[in-house]
């Protein structure tokens, strides 16, 4: 017994159909062993690395015809894996990582049940300094300036693993983070362009949400 419930979703991103696993809802939740607990997870934040959002959707499908040829791409806080999926059916070089329990078992679940090859991934704390994961030409992810003492924390993730010549893509369903990290990333050296983007059908102009590249 897992001691939760998931569905499956066809999501159709660049013209393919993937079959996603995730959680029925956001009221599921297990931590038997209390190992969510012990990385700082807490039960009203487990299940939201299960579920299909829309912020993800769009960066998926940014990267459905993004160039990345040649580049070594790290996606962070990865969830289901949307855009790390479809950069392994574009056989690019990727690694996806999260820091919740079950990102990895979920990720290489949906990885088989789209007939890829299994992922690269790795347990990423953003807090913990991680010598041997490197540096990237390219560096993305999906609403992860959810919380404003995170700016700081991903700010300093990303100078230690982004290369000189680096690009990051964030989309940001306009949580008001957005412009501090800019600020943040502008002393790193960074220049952004900011497209507003419709993340939900019923998104009327001008829209909140942002697809944000960074590029030094």
């Amino acid at each position: 017994m897992s001691g939760y419930r998931t569905r499956q979703l066809a999501v159709k991103l660049g013209g393919h159909d993937y079959q996603i696993r995730a959680l029925s809802d956001l009221q599921q939740f297990a931590d038997p062993h209390g190992i969510a607990e012990r990385v700082g997870i807490s039960s009203a934040q487990w299940s939201l690395f299960g579920q299909v959002w829309p912020s993800g959707r769009v960066l998926a499908e940014a990267m459905c015809v993004f160039d990345v040829a040649g580049k070594r791409i790290l996606e962070i806080g990865c969830g289901l894996g949307l855009s790390s999926l479809v950069l392994q059916r574009r056989e690019a070089d990727i690694t996806a990582s999260d820091h919740h329990p079950l990102a990895e078992s979920f990720l290489q679940h949906n990885a088989r049940l789209n007939d890829l090859p299994k992922l690269a991934y790795r347990d990423l704390h953003w807090a913990i300094p991680d010598a041997g994961l490197g540096r990237f030409n390219l560096l993305i992810g999906s609403d992860i300036l959810y919380e404003r003492d995170h700016i700081e924390l991903l700010a300093t993730l990303l100078a230690r693993h982004a290369l000189d010549h680096a690009e990051i893509i964030f989309t940001d369903p306009g949580r008001g983070n957005s412009a501090p990290f800019t600020r943040a990333l502008a002393a790193q050296g960074y220049c952004v362009t900011e497209i507003r983007s419709r993340f939900n059908e019923s998104d009327i102009p001008p829209f909140r949400g942002r697809l944000l590249s960074y590029q030094r």
